[in-house]
Parts: C-alpha cells; sequence; structure tokens
C-alpha cells in the first residue's frame, strides 16, 4: 500500500534523538528554546512550541482571551480541531464557506458572517496553499478582530513573498507524521506580537508566572511562583525538540521534493477531464501537504475504492465540520454550505509525501486513469 503521508526519518533524526536521550534533559531544557529558534527562520516571526497543533489552537484561541459568547469564523473545510479547541473555551462557532477552487475561506463569505460579538477569523491553509492573507487581514482589520491562521499544512508556505506565520496576528503549526515536517507528535504558535505570544506561552506552561516583578504575592521566598490565570501544560519536551531540530534543517528539501510530486500529478491528469487537479494562485508558494483532486460526475466513493483495492492509500480530507453530529444538534445540516459540501463530496487526496518515489506517482496516476 503507498500511504497518502507519510514521514521521513533520517539518520541524522536519530542521532539527533539519542544525543537528547542520553543528556541531562528529557524536559524543559535548552533544546526547546534551541527548537523554537530554528523554527523563527522558517516563519520570521517569534515562536514557541507545544505538544501538538490542537495545543496550538488552543493556546492561540486563551491568548485572545476567547470568553463564552464570543463568535468565531471558521471555514467548514478543515479537521475540526479548528473549531473543537474554540468550542471549549465557551466560543459560538460560525462558519464561512469555503472558495469552491482551493478550498480556503472565502473572504467575502467571511464579511458577511461578521456581528458585534466576532472575536477572530480562523483562515485554514488548506493542502498547504496559504489563505487570502491581505484581503482577511484588511477584514480583521477594519473590524477591530483578530485574524489566526491555522497553518497546520503549511509550513514553510510564502504569501507574497513573506512566510507563513508572520502575517496573521496568531499563526498555529503541526507536526504531526503525516505533516510537511514532524516531531512526532507536537505544534507551534507564531505570532509577530510578543504580547500575545508570552499570552500563548503561559498558557502553555500551565499559567505559570517566575518573574518577580509580576508576583502579586509578594511574601514568599525566592522559590516562589504563582497562577494568576489557568493554563494547561502542553510543553513539548526535549527528546521531540530534538527531532524538530533536526527536521527543520530539512524543510527547504521536503518542500522542493512536495512541489516535483506536485508538478508531476499536474502534467499526468491536467488533461483528464473527469478529476479537477488543485488550483494555486500565483502569489503563493506553496509548501503542498496533500495533493487533493475532485472526481467529477459523482464518482468519488467509486475511484475511492478502487483506488484502494490497487494499493494506493488515498484519504478524503475534510468531512465538513458543520455535518459532525456535534455541529448537526446545533441546527447546522446540509445545504448551509453548498461550496464546502460540493469540495467534500468529490475531494480525493492522492499519495504525497517527501519519500514518494516517481515510479510509485507514475502507477498512482496509471490506476487513477484506469478508473477515471
Amino acid at each position: 500500500m503507498i500511504p497518502y503521508g507519510r514521514h521521513f526519518i533520517s539518520q541524522e533524526d536519530i542521532d539527533s534523538v539519542v544525543a537528547a536521550l542520553k543528556s541531562d534533559w528529557l524536559t524543559t531544557g535548552p533544546l526547546v528554546e534551541q527548537f523554537e529558534k530554528s523554527l523563527e527562520k522558517i516563519t520570521g516571526a517569534n515562536t514557541i512550541c507545544v505538544s501538538s497543533g490542537t495545543a496550538a489552537l488552543h493556546c492561540a484561541f486563551a491568548a485572545i482571551d476567547l470568553k463564552p459568547g464570543d463568535e468565531l469564523i471558521t471555514p467548514p473545510i478543515t479537521f475540526i480541531a479548528t473549531q473543537a479547541t474554540a468550542s471549549l473555551l465557551g466560543a459560538k462557532v460560525v462558519f464561512a464557506d469555503v472558495r469552491s477552487d482551493n478550498a480556503n475561506i472565502d473572504p467575502s463569505a467571511v464579511e458577511a458572517a461578521i456581528t458585534n460579538r466576532t472575536r477572530a477569523i480562523v483562515a485554514v491553509d488548506y493542502a498547504g496553499h496559504p489563505a487570502d492573507l491581505s484581503k482577511l487581514k484588511a477584514i480583521a482589520e477594519k473590524n477591530d478582530i483578530f485574524l489566526i491562521e491555522d497553518a497546520a499544512h503549511s509550513i514553510g508556505s510564502l504569501y507574497r513573498n513573506r512566510p507563513v506565520g508572520s502575517i496573521a496576528d496568531l499563526t498555529t503549526f503541526s507536526f504531526f507524521p503525516t505533516k510537511n515536517m514532524t516531531t512526532g507528535e507536537g505544534g507551534a504558535v507564531s505570532s509577530p506580537n510578543p504580547l500575545l505570544l508570552e499570552k500563548a506561552r503561559r498558557f502553555a506552561r500551565q499559567g505559570l508566572v517566575r518573574n518577580p516583578l509580576e508576583f502579586k504575592v509578594t511574601t514568599e521566598g525566592p522559590w516562589h511562583q504563582e497562577v494568576q490565570q489557568f493554563g494547561l501544560n502542553y510543553r513539548l519536551p526535549d527528546v521531540l525538540c530534538a527531532l524538530g531540530i533536526s527536521q527543520a534543517t530539512k524543510i527547504e528539501k521536503f518542500k522542493e521534493r512536495r512541489r516535483e510530486i506536485f508538478n508531476l500529478y499536474n502534467s499526468a491528469i491536467s488533461q483528464n477531464g473527469r478529476v479537477i487537479t488543485p488550483f494555486e494562485e500565483d502569489f503563493v508558494d506553496s509548501n503542498w501537504h496533500l495533493y487533493p483532486v475532485r472526481v467529477q460526475d459523482g464518482r468519488r466513493r467509486e475511484v475511492y475504492e478502487y483506488l484502494r483495492q490497487n494499493n494506493v492509500g488515498v484519504q478524503v480530507n475534510y468531512f465538513p465540520a458543520h455535518l459532525h453530529p456535534v455541529f448537526l444538534d446545533q441546527g447546522f445540516g446540509r445545504g448551509n454550505f453548498p461550496h464546502a459540501e460540493a469540495f467534500y463530496d468529490a475531494e480525493i487526496s492522492l499519495p504525497m509525501y517527501y519519500g514518494l518515489h516517481d515510479s510509485e506517482v507514475e502507477y498512482v496516476v496509471e490506476r487513477l486513469r484506469e478508473i477515471t
């Protein structure tokens, strides 16, 4: 079976992790800061690392003081962690439909969804293609709300020659094994705003205040630390940071190979009138995480099953968030967001990962040609 996504681990990665295991620090040690510095070279902004992409979202929402009754605008095409973390803070999720060509949130739909209770827009960089950040940033500034970029798919991507991570008020990343670089489990938050990032960092460190100049309890000794607002333990251990440090050195190599695979697929599939290939704006440079095609004529399931039966491990990304039972129970349903639903009904993600060989791409294309 050719999987739809797969991590790549080199001997350098293994050596880095082994060295961490032999060190004095397994967690909360020097490799955490070293990994964060490595990430800052990629994101173009100050960055903290956390234990998962979901944790990164939770920290970002906590950093903007998201509260019960606040509204958060998100797209339906995303993994549901985008909405779950906000919902668990008591916020109301407001969906805005996606663009029909690339499944990124549609700025015009966002603008129509804003109310006086809107706290933030969350843009998801679907498949590694950055959302339309200029338009979304302008909408956010006009309405005095935050722009958060869920960049779980897009570390290393560029938007108008600026790195993803340096544009939105807060940007979140995931380092799950199928992502464009990995720490096993892990995530990160970046921000050009130091105050917002410090709030995210404190939330990820159980809310602990260690700076004596900030203490409200001033009668204790040099051991003292205190909690002024609750946080959670979202630390990323040194052992996983060691893997991340090594992986970060290869991000451009990973990106280059993913682009090669993207181009191979495009050249082989683009003339197939029954399959729509991914769309990319000319002002972005995407680090492609997925290669999402759309199968026409309502044949997605037939094509999916045929490819799986022939050892091509395709996937579907994603079941629209508003159609999960947790949102159906809130009154959402089919027909609410037609572009998202139409995209989902046709989408299949073909294998896309650094270690995928040209011959395997050819095999995938041949099987796809047979069934379409």
